[in-house]
């Protein structure tokens, strides 16, 4: 059976190659062994590619700016079984400020809107930290402002279940999977902010807490699939980003964790989830896909 890996930036962002690359090659090298056959869109027009692969394929995964996501997912889930979040789902999660808002009224803490003074200035439908500044100019069209809240940078990685889409054929009611707790390595210099990398599988003192937020999260805005929810520890466990997709934590999950994460995706997307992951010790990665043991 064939699999489509659609990874956008290889071939349509530099500035997010790298990091998309080494996704790319960790998700191919598991299918693979999963005894799958794995193809992927060449250089051309990206929407087009989906669509002359995704017919001959049983399974399909896109991996896309935040901006883009809901659009080339909505291709993939209408021409093959799409083991990634829904594509109207992908939409809601880009938008940051109505995901804010939702997860705000289910009472998970988010850093406030801000409209003046020193503040945080991100894209509405940003990725990671590209063009994320610290400043009090007023913010350009399609930005917002939010407080800054100084605390510790994590992430926790997981699986979502079926929720929507083939819901009736695969929804079983089982929670989001928890796969690990990351640190992030997340600077700012001159206002600006740049992500490096980071460490999958650290421990914390908040860590049920800080699981539990993002499994809430994740399972408020309907995520399927891999997903990576973004915290920021201070006096309180703040959301501040959801991502529906694969991210870079996936290359040093996979250094150091006993299960396939192909068998992992396509049981999620029909509704099997075990009950846990075996991962053993630690692992850095950087933004590049380059991972060292600790």
């Amino acid at each position: 059976m064939k699999v489509v890996l659609a990874e956008y930036s290889v071939f349509h962002d530099p500035v997010l190659a790298p990091e998309g690359e080494a996704m790319l090659r960790v998700l191919e090298d598991s299918f693979t062994r999963c005894g799958y056959e794995v193809v992927s869109p060449e250089e051309g027009d990206f929407a087009e590619e989906l669509r002359r692969l995704a017919p001959e394929c049983k399974y399909g995964l896109v991996i896309a700016p935040d901006a883009l996501l809901g659009r080339y997912t909505h291709i993939i889930e209408s021409l093959t079984h799409n083991i990634g979040c829904a594509s109207l789902n992908c939409a809601l999660c880009a938008n940051k400020i109505q995901a804010g808002r939702i997860l705000a009224a289910h009472d998970i803490a988010v850093p406030p809107e801000s409209a003046s003074g020193m503040r945080v200035i991100k894209e509405v439908s940003g990725a990671g930290t590209v063009n994320m500044r610290l400043g009090d100019e007023e913010p350009g069209a399609g930005e917002f402002g939010q407080e800054f809240i100084d605390g510790e940078h994590l992430s926790v990685s997981l699986i979502g279940s079926r929720y929507v889409g083939e819901a009736c054929l695969y929804y079983s009611g089982a929670g989001p999977l928890p796969l690990s707790l990351n640190a992030q390595q997340i600077s700012i210099e001159d206002g600006v902010f740049s992500f490096s990398g980071g460490t999958v599988n650290v421990d914390h003192p908040a860590r049920d807490e800080i699981i539990a937020t993002a499994v809430k999260a994740a399972t408020v805005l309907g995520c399927q699939g891999y997903a990576g929810v973004d915290v920021v520890v201070a006096d309180r466990v703040y959301v501040v980003d959801v991502n529906p997709r694969p991210t870079s934590s996936l290359v040093g999950i996979d250094a150091i964790m006993d299960e396939e994460i192909g068998e992992l995706l396509i049981n999620a997307s029909k509704g099997i989830l075990p009950g846990e992951v075996h991962l053993t010790g630690a692992a850095r990665y950087d933004k590049s896909g380059q991972v060292m043991i600790v």
